[in-house]
C-alpha cells in the first residue's frame, strides 16, 4: 500500500472536522453569547530512514536527516471566548456582562452551570431564570407587583414595591483561569473541569471581574468573513488531498499493468 494514500485519507479527514466545527460556527452566528471554536491539528508520527546529524563519514556530519511524515491529526478544538458586541434591547430583564465572568445557572440536576446568556424572565414564583426555566445563583426574587426593575454595575438588583425602592439580592459572576478548558453543555451553558479549573466567585466590577450591563445582550463572536475565508480554505485543501488519493490511485493502477 502506497503512504501518500493513507497520508491523504488523515489530511481530508482533518479537513472534514474543520469544516463541521466551522459550519457550526456558522449555524450559531445569531446565538446570543455564542463562542466560535477553532480545530487544531499536528503532524503525525514520521518515519525516520536517516536520522538528522548521522555521520556520513568520519568526521562529516550530514547537514540534515531523511523523515516521511504520515500526515495531521485533529489536537484539539478550542473555544475563543473574545467578547462578542453588544446589542441594544431596551428590555430590562436582558443583561450583558462587559468584561470576564460568567452567570451562575442552577441546572434540572442541581449542579452549577455558567452562561454568558443575559436572556432572563421570571416564572411563576417571580425568581430569575433563563429561557429554559433555570434559576440564577444566588437566587433572584422578583415580589409580586414590582416596578422599575434595575440592576447595577456592581450586579446589585433593586425594585420598586409600593413606591419604595427595594434591594432583592446581587448577582455574582464566575471567573476561570482558563475558560478555553470549560465543557460545553449546548443551550449556551458551560461546566466546569478539571482544565478550567475552580470557579472564582464574586460579585461584578470588582478585581477584575467585568460588570454588568442593563437591556443589553452579547452577540456570537463569530466573525462570517473570517469564517467564509476558512471554509473556502477548508475545502481546498480537501480537495487537494483527494487529488493525492486518486494520483496515488493511478499510480497503483499504472504498476498493475506492468507486464
Amino acid at each position: 500500500m502506497m503512504r501518500s494514500l493513507m497520508t491523504a485519507a488523515t489530511g481530508m479527514e482533518a479537513q472534514q472536522t474543520n469544516i463541521d466545527t466551522i459550519a457550526n460556527n456558522l449555524a450559531n452566528v445569531n446565538t446570543t453569547a455564542f463562542k466560535r471554536s477553532r480545530a487544531n491539528f499536528h503532524d503525525l508520527l514520521y518515519q525516520t530512514v536517516r536520522a538528522p546529524g548521522q555521520s556520513a563519514t568520519t568526521g562529516v556530519v550530514v547537514p540534515s536527516g531523511i523523515q516521511i511524515g504520515a500526515g495531521s491529526r485533529l489536537a484539539s478544538v478550542d473555544k475563543l471566548f473574545k467578547e462578542g458586541s453588544a446589542i441594544v434591547t431596551e428590555r430590562n430583564l436582558d443583561l450583558a456582562i462587559e468584561g470576564d465572568g460568567f452567570f451562575r445557572i442552577q441546572k434540572d440536576d442541581g449542579s452549577i452551570g455558567y452562561t454568558r446568556d443575559g436572556h432572563f424572565d421570571k416564572d411563576n414564583q417571580g425568581r430569575l431564570v433563563t429561557a429554559d426555566g433555570f434559576p440564577v445563583v444566588p437566587e433572584i426574587i422578583i415580589p409580586s407587583g414590582a416596578t422599575d426593575f434595575h440592576v447595577g454595575l456592581d450586579g446589585v438588583v433593586t425594585v420598586k414595591v409600593n413606591g419604595e425602592s427595594q434591594e432583592v439580592g446581587q448577582m455574582q459572576l464566575a471567573t476561570f483561569i482558563n475558560p478555553a478548558g470549560l465543557a460545553s453543555l449546548g443551550r449556551n451553558l458551560f461546566a466546569s473541569s478539571r482544565a478550567s479549573g475552580e470557579p472564582i466567585v464574586g460579585a461584578a466590577n470588582q478585581n477584575g471581574v467585568g460588570r454588568i450591563a442593563q437591556n443589553q445582550l452579547e452577540a456570537s463572536n463569530v466573525n462570517i468573513v473570517e469564517e467564509m475565508v476558512n471554509m473556502i480554505t477548508g475545502q481546498r485543501a480537501y480537495e487537494i488531498n483527494s487529488k493525492v488519493v486518486t494520483t496515488g490511485d493511478q499510480m497503483l493502477q499504472a504498476t498493475n499493468q506492468i507486464r
